[in-house]
């Protein structure tokens, strides 16, 4: 079997990196930008803040808001029309997963033509999308240097699961001075998103070892620093070794791809509109309580990284310590403690464990499950 490993081609870090978004869209030659973001941002005015940068740069911007969590098809194109209306030639994502992938979904559509509802699945796409520069404002999704895009159908209420080369960004900016006035529950959310991506590509079927590298460093840096970003927003130290571990994360998944955590969580999105990590962050400890007897030693591995001490132990015992070490950082942030605080209904177990069985992410989950082991896995996480 042969392996690709896949990401962007510049990826800038550290504290005021954001200010060369306007230089780099000049390098792709862009003469007129789309940024597309959502309306809590534009509001705040980062926005306009981006497009600064990037008129200094002798680049025409127009700013489309239309992102919204758990992004739709309508979405996507109602930002592919003024994409078109306004002639523009390069795309700017600003904001978290929701943006990034609204205008991956606007770039897919303008470089191929149909509808985005096309791209379900892998490698779907037959021609380039435009050039595009993703600015991060969380971490966590690492949407902003991955193939994956994720749109919601809003026929269906199903999460597509779009996995394509051609939409990885050119350049991913990571600048934790932006991130520092996060939300405590947005960060906390982000950060077990990161943590989840992580530890499913360690344990994937196509895991290699320059995935295991990014994976197990990634847990080791959530594990040491997500508790501080989230008490303290403006710990400089713990934001900045937060943008390396989702990054991490994202290299990690990006390449090992995912399982039925990701693969769950989509339809609760889909359904219920729910916010995607802390659905994760539910479902993590639970699924992988599922997966623990493919490879046990797997999740000794992952509980060293969080810091437990595995001294003496049979490779059960500490690898239980992995799913008890998830269980506690996540309480320790404050998640719900499961999916009933969320408000989530038996009734929709069925349908919803039936297409997370087909979505992309469930592939590589290291243990085959049947359609009762996810509608209990379900049940468990309740």
């Amino acid at each position: 079997m042969t392996y690709a490993f896949f990401m962007p081609t510049v990826n800038l870090m550290g504290a005021g990196c954001v200010k060369e978004v306007g230089e780099r869209a000049k390098i792709l030659g862009a003469k007129k930008a789309l940024i597309v973001t959502d309306k809590d941002l534009n509001k705040l005015g980062l926005a306009d803040q981006i497009a600064g940068y990037v008129k200094d740069a002798g680049i025409e911007t127009v700013i489309y808001d239309g992102a919204i969590p758990n992004p739709t098809d309508t979405n996507v194109h109602d930002g592919e029309k003024v994409y078109k209306d306004e002639k523009c030639d390069m795309i700017i994502s600003l904001g978290g997963g929701s943006s990034h992938d609204c205008a991956k979904g606007i770039g897919l559509v303008v470089g191929n033509g149909g509808n985005i509802r096309d791209f379900a699945g892998v490698d779907k796409s037959t021609k380039p999308m435009p050039p595009m520069i993703a600015v991060n404002t969380t971490s966590g999704t690492a949407s902003e240097m991955t193939r994956f895009c994720i749109i919601t159908n809003t026929d269906t209420k199903v999460k597509m699961a779009i996995v394509d080369w051609r939409v990885t960004p050119q350049v991913s900016i990571n600048d934790p001075e932006i991130m520092a006035k996060m939300p405590r529950g947005l960060t906390a959310a982000t950060g077990m998103d990161a943590l989840t991506h992580a530890v499913e590509a360690y344990v994937s079927t196509i895991a290699t070892p320059i995935t295991d590298a990014c994976a197990l460093k990634a847990i080791e840096l959530i594990s040491k620093y997500l508790r501080s970003a989230v008490a303290y927003g403006d710990n400089m130290e713990a934001r900045d070794a937060m943008t390396y571990a989702q990054l991490l994360g994202g290299m990690a998944f990006n390449n090992a791809s995912l399982g039925y955590v990701h693969a769950m969580a989509h339809q609760l999105g889909g359904f219920y509109d729910l916010p995607h990590g802390v659905c994760n962050a539910i479902l993590l400890p639970h699924v992988q309580r599922f997966n623990l007897i493919a490879n046990p030693q797997r999740f000794v591995d992952i509980a060293v990284a969080m810091g437990e001490n595995v001294d003496g132990l049979s490779v059960r015992e500490a690898a239980e310590k992995a799913l008890t070490a998830i269980q506690q950082l996540s309480s320790d942030i404050a998640i719900p403690a499961g999916l009933t605080d969320l408000n989530v209904q038996e009734k929709d177990f069925e349908v919803m464990a039936k297409n997370a069985m087909q979505d992309a992410c469930s592939f590589t989950n290291p243990v085959t499950a049947k359609l009762e082991d996810v509608i209990g896995i379900f049940k468990n996480s309740m």
